[in-house]
């Protein structure tokens, strides 16, 4: 174990809680007898490039303070090598921590943790998803819901969480079923109608949204969930439903376990971790052990 480790900092995380995350973080790793540097990025692409840097020149571990956009980047930076990753989760989601048991707004506690593994026994494998170059820890999203974030993005009126919900209400008024071509494994290309299809390497998405309840990081399965076709009201009503991971009940959602999926779809963008893959057709595959996790559960 080296004693130089890399604090991967976004000081905008949680409306600035990244910024104040990072200071007592950095106190207890210094106090715990560690040397520690902090990088940070213009931009995400520029972010990602310094943490590869940091991971290439050998530091201890990268520890990313912020959101699952920050962990995500952090993510790609060490998937495949045998840097460890710390996570101290201050952002407004969260997910990758939850469906890890990491803590949650808690710098200190966090940055305890990530102490105590790096002096044991160096945190644990878990799995991520891959499409093409690209890792991901929570869930690949397609449908009605990646077509709210493609909305959202577009719009420039209303900001913060109402632009979000004008979204949604968007594209509700649109609804309409999806036409997919789905293959799970080396299985047949199934030809379906859906709302959604999401593709789970853990539980949930967009803030404890438990899509695919029954996933694990750790079996080197994805468990994907598909929405069938429904109308507003039934989907209004299933929606809150998510929240606990009861909607997998819904006569209208199946579910499937795979450890490779593909989607094709016309006019359907792939979101994975909240960050957008690019169109349909897109095959994701799950990465065994793909990085190792200081205080995963």
């Amino acid at each position: 174990m080296t004693c130089d480790i890399t604090l991967f900092v976004n000081p905008t995380a949680g409306r600035g809680r990244g910024a104040h995350a990072a200071r007592p973080a950095a106190r207890v790793l210094r106090e715990a007898g560690f040397h520690v540097r902090t990088v940070l990025g213009e931009d995400a692409e520029d972010a990602l490039r310094r943490a590869r840097a940091a991971v290439a020149a050998g530091t201890g571990a990268l520890v990313a303070v912020g959101g699952d956009g920050m962990v995500s980047l952090a993510l790609r930076a060490v998937a495949g090598t045998l840097t460890p990753l710390g996570v101290i989760a201050v952002g407004t989601g969260n997910d990758f921590a939850r469906a890890t048991g990491l803590p949650v707004r808690a710098p200190e506690a966090a940055a305890r943790l990530v102490a105590r593994e790096l002096k044991g026994d160096g945190g644990r494998p878990v799995d991520l998803g891959r499409v093409g170059e690209t890792y991901f820890g929570t869930v690949l999203a397609s449908g009605f819901d990646s077509r709210v974030n493609d909305r959202g993005n577009r719009m420039r009126f209303p900001t913060g969480r109402l632009r979000y919900d004008a979204a949604l209400i968007a594209e509700l008024a649109a609804l309409r079923p999806i036409p997919y071509r789905v293959r799970f494994d080396d299985g047949p290309e199934q030809r379906i109608e859906a709302t959604l299809v999401a593709v789970g390497n853990s539980s949930s998405y967009g803030g404890g949204m438990r899509i695919c309840a029954g996933a694990r990081p750790d079996d080197g399965l994805f468990d994907i969930t598909v929405v069938g076709p429904c109308r507003r009201s039934t989907l209004l009503r299933v929606f809150p439903k998510v929240y606990r991971g009861t909607h997998l009940s819904h006569p209208a959602v199946t579910t499937h376990r795979a450890a490779r999926v593909t989607l094709e779809a016309e006019d359907v963008t792939g979101y994975a971790d909240g960050e957008p893959l690019g169109p349909l057709p897109l095959t994701a595959e799950t990465v065994p052990g793909a990085v190792r996790l200081l205080g995963a559960r």
